[in-house]
């Protein structure tokens, strides 16, 4: 845990709070006695659901940063011509995989 005077902070802002985005506390100070705690935002905190947290820390997921456009639900859906997707539905669901 990192220590700043308020004036120190001011003056390298961009500076500490990349530090807070990478997982470090910043105890804010004022002459000598602290004040503040800048803290990172758990992701948890941000809307994820607890489940896609563990999936992510697992490995098995990834937990996109980017919006999806506004007719992304209203979309056609590609056609499987080949059948490619169903075929793999059944061949999981016969234990195949």
């Amino acid at each position: 845990m990192e220590t700043a005077a308020v004036s120190k902070l001011k003056a390298n802002l961009s500076e500490y709070l990349l530090k807070v985005k990478l997982g470090e506390e910043i105890v804010v100070t004022d002459r000598g006695r602290p004040i503040a705690r800048i803290i990172p935002v758990r992701r948890g905190e941000k809307g994820i659901s607890p489940h896609l947290l563990t999936l992510e820390k697992a490995g098995l997921a990834r937990i996109g940063s980017g919006k999806l456009p506004e007719n992304f639900w209203t979309r056609p859906r590609p056609k499987d011509v080949e059948g490619v997707a169903l075929d793999n539905l059944i061949d999981e669901r016969r234990g195949g995989r």
